[in-house]
């Protein structure tokens, strides 16, 4: 089992590669969500992989965000998931051109960041609640591709 952390309260990003991971790459894997500050000391310490943080293999690079980092890592060649690498990197870039689908995502992973902590008591709540939005957008872009 694979074992991940990154910074808590997540958005688009740490909700999108948890995701990916999760249906694609280890439906096993563990997440972890802790302060800012203690990310790398955790991975350190419990032996997990850093995301979405400065300075780490799997996060930003350049105009790319974590998304983008997990599918290079894992070598994902699915166009839907190429496609919806596009859609997300907009949305948590702010690049809203990239993809005219960006800014309907950044809306709705939006919506569901501003029901924190009303709603949703952790990130692993947030999480689940959004993999329907996740497997809807990835069923857009694997007809989109097909």
């Amino acid at each position: 089992m694979t074992r991940f952390v990154t910074r808590k309260h997540a958005k688009l990003d740490r909700i999108a590669c948890p995701w990916l991971v999760h249906r694609f790459i280890d439906i096993n894997a563990e997440f972890v969500y802790v302060a800012p500050e203690l990310v790398l000391d955790f991975a350190m310490r419990e032996d997990a992989l850093p995301f979405d943080v400065p300075n780490v293999e799997l996060g930003h690079h350049g105009s790319q965000c974590s998304f983008d980092a997990f599918v290079r890592k894992y070598r994902v060649t699915d166009p839907a998931l190429l496609l919806m690498a596009e859609i997300v990197r907009g949305a948590d870039t702010g690049d809203m051109s990239i993809r005219p689908e960006s800014s309907g995502l950044y809306a709705i992973a939006a919506g569901f960041a501003s029901q924190r902590p009303a709603r949703y008591a952790n990130d692993h709540e947030l999480l689940a609640a959004q993999r329907t939005v996740y497997d809807a957008l990835y069923e857009y872009c694997r007809k989109s591709t097909a």
